[in-house]
């Protein structure tokens, strides 16, 4: 869902402070209010139970939750919010990197997830810290042209995390993943559910990485005996602090669309995937669920919203183009997010609803309007720029 730009930084992320926190591009926001979700009955299925009547047992001495990617944008808000919780007894961060909103309940673990030696680490710090619940952020939110270290953070890296999990007693585990792993295909439904198949490029492997994730967490969870293994899939994470390729496709004056094409795109609001999580920690969700803002904008209204300037190509074209800046560092993204601006990949997000009670704060419209707003302060420099 990003198109090419000729910021030749956008796509690098060669900072070793970002690759540390495998997701270093995001910013810091606001902490998140975790009653942004309320909770509502589900379907009979044990699967799919009351969130009332599973919620994680705190137990005397209060929970401990750890989280991989603990200096990212989506660790250190969880964080945040994690360390005002009373039900909470500690944090533990799982990372190259302490992440600057942690408080008297952090404990930080440095662990290199490429590291042949980090399952070892894992499981030790796991056992160590008693941790009941481990949450699985360590992934890129933009695609990078240093693919071997990506293939070795996202997909080697959950390999090692989870044969470390294997030996602690882990009562919960949630892995962090994306709706643009459906693909962007002619056809795409209207709406894509849970059941439908991962068919994103998997020669890209902005995408393989991630969807390997995803194969080796479901692996767990057939095996693992007493663990809850939920998947959440958030829609394209806006508001005014993250950034992400997508931030940086709407922040440039002049935004690539396609010629003819004018497809559907969804959002979810930062605040609100943040709170998604929240929810999945304070209770538990078997399974795989779609986080996304309610509604839809065709990419041309998007466009006009944030006040930029389209600048449709021919897409026969466009591929050439755009991987010629990406060999150059100078695209936000590879060729193959261009099908991201001709076909439609929406997903629907009725399960989580039903089964988590999870209702966002802010619509797809909402959340590209409260986005914009701070983009024009960053275009008039009222709005400070910090880094991730």
């Amino acid at each position: 869902m990003a198109s090419p730009s000729e910021h030749p930084d956008a796509a690098a992320h060669d900072d070793p402070a970002e690759r540390s926190s495998a997701a270093g591009a995001d910013r810091a926001a606001p902490a998140a209010d975790p009653g942004a979700a309320t909770s509502s009955p589900g379907e009979p299925a044990a699967a799919e139970a009351s969130p009332v009547s599973r919620q994680a047992s705190s137990g005397p001495r209060g929970r401990v939750v750890a989280l991989t990617g603990a200096a990212s944008f989506l660790g250190r808000n969880l964080i945040g919010i994690l360390e005002e919780d009373p039900r909470i007894a500690r944090v533990v961060a799982i990372d190259l990197k302490p992440p600057d909103t942690g408080g008297s309940k952090l404990r930080l673990h440095t662990v290199d997830l490429t590291a042949p030696a980090s399952e070892e680490h894992v499981a030790e710090v796991l056992a160590a810290e008693q941790v009941d619940t481990l949450v699985h952020l360590c992934f890129l939110s933009s695609p990078t042209p240093a693919t071997a270290w990506a293939h070795e953070l996202e997909s080697v890296g959950t390999m090692h995390l989870l044969h470390g999990a294997r030996q602690a007693n882990l009562r919960k585990l949630i892995l962090w993943s994306q709706t643009i792993l459906y693909g962007a295909h002619p056809t795409n439904p209207n709406f894509l559910t849970e059941k439908h198949p991962l068919r994103a490029d998997p020669e890209e492997r902005f995408f393989a990485d991630k969807m390997a994730a995803e194969r080796e967490f479901n692996a767990f969870g057939a095996k693992a005996k007493g663990t809850t293994v939920t998947i959440l899939r958030t829609a394209p994470i806006l508001g005014p602090t993250v950034q992400n390729y997508l931030t940086r496709y709407l922040a440039r004056r002049l935004v690539m669309t396609m010629l003819g094409f004018d497809p559907l795109w969804q959002f979810i609001h930062e605040v609100d995937a943040i709170a998604a999580f929240k929810l999945a920690i304070d209770s538990d969700f078997p399974g795989t669920f779609n986080i996304v803002g309610d509604g839809v904008l065709p990419v041309s209204t998007i466009v006009r919203l944030a006040g930029r300037t389209s600048f449709p190509v021919l897409h026969s074209a466009a591929g050439p183009l755009v991987a010629a800046l990406w060999a150059a560092h100078a695209a936000i993204a590879p060729p193959s997010f261009l099908r991201y601006l001709r076909y439609v990949c929406v997903a629907d997000g009725e399960k989580a609803a039903r089964v988590m009670g999870f209702r966002p704060v802010y619509s797809t419209r909402e959340a590209l309007l409260d986005y914009t707003s701070a983009q024009r302060l960053r275009d008039v420099r009222l709005l400070q720029e910090t880094p991730a």
